[in-house]
């Protein structure tokens, strides 16, 4: 289990703090269109997951995406995005180029209330970007080009930020580039000599498959919150079967919220389990971003104070308003959605 002291899952530990959450993470620009099957298949992408590219392919392939929405995007963004609706106090650390699209991506998230202080890039790649296509059944294809948002490192951790911020919050995404596993590293330090906590997503089941033995460690020893859909975790400890993993990752760190779509999620804590239902609605339009704003409401639960019960319903709350619509971003105050149903 990591090894930080302090469990405020009481929310006794946020007075003081700066910031609520602090991500850490790819800044990317996503660029989401519609797409069907045959497109997927002619273009040879493997439905339903993220993968990295090059620059020349990612150029090719936005040629041949149809009308497309932009916006700034990135896992541990959209996280941080959707606390800001909820009311919470957010802090992004990413890496841009001073070009067109790094602007945009600061200029976006900064007008959210994000703090967003990143140096960028005054050379080489450009601003990162993800070409999402989305087809009929509501899955998002990804293709990822890290760009700019490869080159964080360890110079990039704001001390200050990290030791300000009741939780770290990284994304399993960003471990792909060497420099992140040192920056991931260095802040978890920070926050837990701070008396804070370090939490993790693990992003992806091809991410957790290139990088399993890492993730372990790092969970074993320096996560506190770990945040997984149902196929992340079956992958992070080899097994078919949803309750083995279940068993595996109790006792690895202070509370796992496993995500399972229409099933809901499984919250665990030591002996404590909470089965969480999912939110209804009545059609799901598009699930980029599911994860990422489930995380966003059971986090800002969590700093509130409330019971991990809670936390998971805010986390369901919120993931069920991403899938509503095309985009990760909050269309709806999400503030408004949990004052409603939990008061």
């Amino acid at each position: 289990m990591a090894g930080n002291p302090v469990n405020f899952i009481n929310g006794t530990q946020i007075e003081g703090r700066r910031f609520d959450v602090l991500g850490i993470g790819n800044a990317i620009v996503d660029v989401i269109a519609h797409a069907d099957d045959d497109f997927l298949e002619t273009n040879g992408l493997t439905k339903g997951a993220m993968t990295l590219i090059d620059a020349a392919t990612a150029e090719d392939l936005y040629a041949r995406m149809g009308a497309a929405v932009e916006s700034s995007g990135g896992s541990a963004a959209n996280t941080i995005a959707g606390l800001s609706s909820l009311g919470g106090r957010g802090a992004f650390i990413g890496k841009v180029r001073n070009d067109q699209l790094g602007g945009i991506f600061a200029h976006d998230i900064q007008a959210l209330g994000v703090d967003f202080a990143t140096a960028p890039a005054i050379e080489g790649a450009p601003t990162a970007r993800c070409l999402i296509f989305v087809t009929a059944d509501a899955q998002r294809t990804m293709q990822t080009f890290l760009g700019a948002s490869a080159t964080l490192g360890s110079a990039d951790i704001d001390s200050a930020a990290v030791r300000g911020a009741a939780v770290t919050y990284l994304e399993g995404y960003l471990w792909d580039p060497p420099p992140a596993k040192e920056a991931f590293e260095k802040a978890a330090t920070i926050a837990h000599a701070a008396g804070n906590m370090v939490a993790l997503t693990l992003s992806d089941a091809f991410c957790v498959d290139r990088h399993r033995a890492d993730f372990r460690r790092l969970v074993e020893g320096h996560v506190d919150i770990l945040f997984a859909n149902e196929a992340e975790i079956k992958s992070l400890y080899q097994v078919d079967d949803f309750d083995d993993a279940l068993q595996h990752v109790r006792g690895h760190c202070q509370v796992a919220a496993l995500t399972r779509s229409e099933k809901g999620s499984v919250v665990i804590s030591g002996d404590e389990v909470h089965v969480i239902d999912a939110v209804r609605i009545p059609q799901v339009v598009d699930t980029t971003g599911a994860g990422d704003l489930y995380a966003a409401g059971f986090l800002f639960g969590l700093t509130r104070g409330r019971s991990l019960h809670d936390c998971g319903r805010m986390g369901a709350i919120c993931a069920a308003e991403a899938i509503s619509h095309y985009g990760a971003r909050p269309e709806t105050p999400l503030a408004d959605l949990v004052r409603q149903a939990l008061g």
